[in-house]
């Protein structure tokens, strides 16, 4: 639907968090002959990464996210494309849990900064920018491990919950951004297992629905083509298939 009938550069693109999948769906959407121009954010140094300009953004300071909107307007006419990728597993200290006596109270905050409310402050940013009438994206990477419905094994608290917190969040921005982006379709995904960085530690090796980050893009770029604005607020996986929240 997105893409579809579009004339060549109609859009521009965004994608916060250009890791192994967001730089992978950065690097497909610049080559897509309906996308101008793209713009990634990670944390690190800013400049050209495989030929994508990145900026870089803290997502965990808010001042910096406000900030987003007025840089990118420097750079881009437009903004239609929005692709949310940013996400974190584990790090210094914690790792998922896998009881109830693993549960820490700063490791739940920071996952719920980063999943839950890092996605909406962006959006607070970037809703100026956005087209009133036009055709326009906004897909924000979930987890099917956050589905309270497909909840069946338990475990990584944390993780669940501030994705849980981010479908809620991304199923209620759907409904107040239609009010005012009548073209707008938001949704949210899942990416499939895909071997990055992130999941390494918690996937086996010989997998067979292992993803690389290329195929993972592709299917994802797929999905959303396919989709039509009676799909707007939906969760869905790589593959298209409808998630139960």
């Amino acid at each position: 639907m997105i893409f579809e009938g579009q004339r060549p550069g109609a859009h521009n693109a965004l994608v916060v968090g250009a890791g192994g999948v967001g730089l992978s769906l950065a690097k497909a959407l610049a080559a897509h002959p309906a996308i101008g121009s793209v713009v990634a954010t990670h944390r690190g140094p800013e400049g050209l990464r495989e030929g994508i300009p990145h900026l870089s953004l803290e997502l965990t300071d808010d001042d910096a996210i406000a900030a987003l909107g007025a840089r990118l307007g420097e750079r881009l006419e437009n903004l239609s494309v929005v692709f949310f990728c940013a996400g974190r597993l584990q790090g210094p200290g914690f790792s998922p849990e896998k009881r109830l006596e693993d549960v820490d109270s700063q490791a739940l905050l920071d996952s719920y900064r980063v999943h839950a409310i890092a996605p909406l402050l962006l959006a607070k940013a970037l809703k100026p920018l956005l087209p009133r009438r036009e055709p326009a994206l906004w897909a924000s990477l979930s987890a099917r491990v956050g589905s309270i419905g497909d909840n069946r094994l338990g475990g990584w608290y944390g993780y669940r919950m501030s994705k849980a917190a981010h479908n809620m969040g991304l199923r209620t921005l759907a409904i107040e951004l239609k009010r005012q982006h009548r073209g707008l379709l938001c949704v949210a995904l899942h990416p499939g297992t895909v071997a990055t960085a992130l999941s390494a530690p918690f996937r086996k090796a010989d997998d067979p629905k292992l993803l690389t980050p290329e195929a993972s893009a592709a299917a994802l770029l797929r999905t959303v083509s396919g989709l039509a604005l009676a799909d707007h607020g939906g969760f869905f996986a790589y593959d298209g298939q409808p998630i139960p929240w």
